[in-house]
C-alpha cells in the first residue's frame, strides 16, 4: 500500500473550517497519483503510450472528517484488475491511527486516440502490490435515478463547464462532478456517497442538475439537455 502523512490547509476547508468532501476526493485523487508516478505507471509513462486512467465509481464511507491544521495520514491500494478495469481503495487515517474515511473506486484505462476501453499492459498490473481489500460496505456500483415517488424533485440552474472544471484529460475532473452536485443540495454531514459516473462532460457542455430529497437521502443527477446523465450521486446525511 501507498500512504502518505497530511496536514489539512485552510483552502481544503469548509465553513465550518472541516475538511470538505470535494477537498476529500481531490486528496485521494492525488495519493493514487503519488503512487502510481512513483511506481512507474503514472500519467507520464501513460501518456506515451496514449493510455489514461478513468473514474467510473466511487463510494465513501465517512465516519468523521479532519478539521483545519489535523494531522492524517492518507492511503491507497489497488485490490483488482481485470481486463481494462482496476478496483482501488482509499482511507484516511487520525493522528492516533484510526480509520475516519474509507473509500472505493472502480476504474477503467482508456486509448486515448480511439477513446476506447483496453486490458491494462503487463508492466501496469507488475507495477502494484494487489492487497486485500478494507473491510467496509461495498454497494452496487449503479446509483440509481429515482423514479420520483416519495421524492420531493427540485432542478437548479443550469450550469455550463468552464476552463476551470476540466483537468489535463481535457474533461472535467471527478472531483468537479461532486462539487457541482453538493452546491445543488441543502448543507448536510454526510455519512456516506456514492457517484456514478456515466459520461464526460466537456468545455462549454450545459449541465442541469435535477435533485432527488427525501429525509436524509439526496440523489443529484448532472444531466445533458436531453435528460441523459453525465453522472448520478447518492448522499446519506448522518442521523443525530
Amino acid at each position: 500500500m501507498y500512504e502518505y502523512g497530511k496536514r489539512i490547509g485552510f483552502s481544503e476547508c469548509d465553513t465550518k473550517r472541516q475538511l470538505s468532501v470535494t477537498s476529500l476526493i481531490d486528496v485521494f485523487q492525488d495519493c493514487s497519483t503519488f503512487q502510481s508516478e512513483d511506481a512507474g505507471a503514472g500519467f507520464y509513462v501513460l501518456e506515451k503510450l496514449h493510455l489514461v486512467w478513468v473514474v467510473n465509481y466511487w463510494e465513501l464511507q465517512i465516519e468523521t472528517l479532519p478539521y483545519l491544521c489535523d494531522n492524517v495520514t492518507v492511503g491507497t491500494f489497488p485490490y483488482s484488475f481485470k481486463g481494462c478495469f482496476g478496483m482501488r481503495n482509499f482511507y484516511m487515517k487520525d493522528a492516533e491511527g484510526r480509520y475516519i474515511v474509507k473509500a472505493n473506486s472502480m476504474w477503467t484505462i482508456i486509448d486515448t486516440e480511439t477513446v476506447k476501453p483496453v486490458k491494462a499492459p503487463d508492466f501496469i498490473r507488475e507495477s502494484y502490490t494487489i492487497e486485500e481489500k478494507l473491510d467496509m460496505d461495498y454497494n452496487p456500483r449503479k446509483v440509481l435515478v429515482p423514479d420520483g415517488d416519495d421524492y420531493n424533485i427540485v432542478h437548479p440552474d443550469p450550469i455550463t463547464i468552464q476552463i476551470h472544471h476540466l483537468d489535463s484529460n481535457h474533461h472535467m475532473n471527478n472531483g468537479q462532478y461532486v462539487k457541482l452536485a453538493m452546491s445543488s443540495i441543502t448543507d448536510m454531514d454526510i455519512s456516506s456517497l456514492r457517484i456514478d459516473y456515466r459520461k464526460q462532460a466537456m468545455l462549454g457542455d450545459e449541465i442541469f442538475p435535477v435533485v432527488y430529497e427525501r429525509d436524509n437521502e439526496r440523489i443529484v443527477a448532472l444531466n445533458d439537455r436531453d435528460g441523459n446523465p453525465f453522472s448520478v450521486s447518492e448522499y446519506i446525511g448522518r442521523i443525530n
